[in-house]
């Protein structure tokens, strides 16, 4: 039986995996009504991952503070490169949550489609595209990525704590993405709609 105190418990089927959810602890129950409040509904990557508490924990943690934390990347560079490397492993669950969260952050639904078909074709500033072009290289091919990579973003202003930033976030999503395809993890239906 699924606890009575779980958000994630009464949810629909959010993955193939058939993984039941735990009892959530007063912080995380707080966490996904806080989840529930401001976007009207559970993030069904949160869902999948509350099987296990302090895999959830963590998860959060990372994903929080990459995205939302102190950085010399703005929020909405940090979602582009979510976008990039989730079109690079075609992970659907990001590129439907990630485009949607693009979508409202820069309020051009047509830039956000156009990077999550192939952020090559969207116009943007040589500076951008530099950071872009590293991520995609990190994920399709980080073997290949070496100095000459690091000097490239430095030449276009990113500091070394920026590169940092960026290869974190960009790892994240490349972890993200693999275990969102692995577990067959749906994203949730309101993304769809969001800010169009």
């Amino acid at each position: 039986m699924k606890p009575a105190n779980n958000p994630a418990a009464n949810r629909e089927k959010v993955m193939t995996l058939e993984l039941s959810p735990v009892e959530l602890d007063e912080a995380m129950q707080a966490y996904f009504a806080k989840c529930q409040e401001k976007l009207g509904f559970i993030p069904n990557v949160l869902t999948a991952y509350s099987f296990d508490l302090a895999k959830l924990k963590a998860f959060i943690a990372m994903s929080d503070d990459l995205m939302l934390g102190k950085s010399g990347l703005s929020k909405t560079e940090r979602e582009m490169i979510a976008v990039v490397v989730s079109s690079a492993n075609h992970c659907h669950y990001c590129l439907v949550a990630h485009g949607a969260v693009l979508r409202k952050l820069t309020g051009n639904p047509m830039l956000a489609e156009t990077m999550v078909a192939n952020y090559r074709a969207a116009e943007l500033d040589a500076r951008t595209r530099a950071m872009l072009d590293f991520c995609w290289k990190l994920t399709k091919e980080p073997w290949a990525a070496g100095e000459e990579d690091r000097a490239a973003l430095r030449k276009h202003g990113f500091s070394d704590r920026d590169i940092w930033d960026i290869s974190a976030v960009a790892g994240f999503f490349n972890m993200s993405n693999r275990m969102a395809t692995a577990s067959g993890n749906e994203p949730n239906p309101e993304y769809y709609s969001m800010a169009r």
